[in-house]
């Protein structure tokens, strides 16, 4: 199974990857993790994107590329996986598509936590209330820029994955354990 999960900034997409990659035993594979692991290492795609980063510049999406495509390459990312943070625009859907076609596993599913931007605000203000406003992304004027950026970029991928019928659209607004049950009866038995 390999799967793509997609949501707007504060709809619990990591928390559900985590859930689902237990539940399935699928490799959770997160763009932040799959960063800090290469940099650590000192890989020269790692090296590569920390110097963008230590210039408080975005890493550009072929250096993202790169990452992600020698990171599916690792033995344990054979048996399936989960991405959480990748794709984040139609370049790098392009990108993905491109290295799964070329290894002959193709996406099994793209999971899509549909919420709201009130609810997400809404979400993020209680998030500061509870962690005493220590989350510096936790600030109403840094979600509202998240979302602009998340809409601007991320949010077509919806439309694309909607058009190949590969995207399950899920109610994120519900309790964490509804969405965990929605996004289980969604996938069905599909690499299970």
């Amino acid at each position: 199974m390999r799967l793509v999960f997609l949501g707007p900034p504060g709809a619990g997409k990591g928390t559900q990857a985590k859930f689902l990659a237990e539940a399935r035993s699928l490799l959770h594979l997160s763009t932040g993790d799959m960063f800090r692991s290469a940099i650590a290492r000192g890989t020269p795609t790692g090296l590569q994107a920390k110097s963008f980063m230590d210039q408080g510049q975005l890493v550009p999406d072929e250096v993202v590329d790169a990452l992600v495509d020698e990171r599916l390459k690792e033995l344990d990312a054979r048996e399936g996986f989960l991405l959480d943070g990748y794709p984040r625009n139609l370049t790098q859907v392009e990108a993905l598509d491109g290295m799964l076609v070329a290894r002959g596993t193709p996406l099994t599913a793209v999971v899509y936590l549909d919420v709201p931007d009130a609810v997400l605000i809404e979400r993020i203000r209680g998030r500061a209330a509870a962690s005493g406003g220590e989350r510096a992304d936790d600030t109403e004027e840094v979600a509202g820029e998240r979302l602009r950026v998340y809409h601007e970029h991320t949010a077509p991928l919806v439309a694309h994955y909607e058009s190949t019928g590969q995207l399950c659209r899920i109610d994120g607004t519900r309790s964490i354990d509804e969405v965990r049950s929605a996004v289980a009866a969604s996938l069905g038995g599909v690499g299970a």
